[in-house]
C-alpha cells in the first residue's frame, strides 16, 4: 500500500491529526474517532493497525495502556515527493502574503497616518 493510499482514508488522516499534538492513549483516540465518525472500536483498531503497519504510527505499552505516536519517516517521504509540485502553489501563496501585508499597511496608514513604521 502506498503512503497516499494509507492517508486516503479520512479516519486515518484524523488519527494522525490527533497524534500530531503528541502521544495519545488508544482509548482516547478510539473515543474521539468513534464520536466523530460513528464507527466501532474494532474499526478504529483496524485503522490504527494500518497506520502502524505502514510506519505512520508507533505504539508502546505503558502499564495496561497503549500509547500511540506519529512516526515522521513516511510523512517526510511524502513531503519529498510533494516537493516537485510546490512550484504550483508557492508563488501564488507568496503573492497572497504580499497582498495581505499591503492591505495591513494601508489599514494602518488610514488608522494612524503618523505611524513611523510606515516610513520607507
Amino acid at each position: 500500500m502506498h503512503a497516499f493510499d494509507v492517508l486516503g482514508d479520512p479516519v486515518r488522516r484524523r488519527i494522525l491529526e490527533l497524534l500530531a499534538d503528541g502521544e495519545q492513549p488508544a482509548g482516547a483516540l478510539g473515543a474521539t474517532i468513534q464520536r466523530e465518525f460513528g464507527i466501532s472500536q474494532p474499526a478504529v483498531s483496524q485503522h490504527l493497525k494500518v497506520l502502524r503497519e505502514h510506519g505512520f504510527a508507533s505504539v508502546r505499552a505503558a502499564g495496561t495502556r497503549r500509547l500511540y505516536a506519529v512516526e515522521p519517516g513516511p510523512l517526510r517521504e511524502m513531503d519529498e515527493w510533494l516537493a516537485g509540485f510546490r512550484r504550483f502553489w508557492t508563488p501564488p501563496l507568496a503573492a497572497l502574503a504580499t497582498e495581505l501585508a499591503r492591505g495591513r499597511r494601508e489599514r494602518r496608514l488610514r488608522e494612524d497616518p503618523s505611524d513611523e513604521r510606515t516610513t520607507p
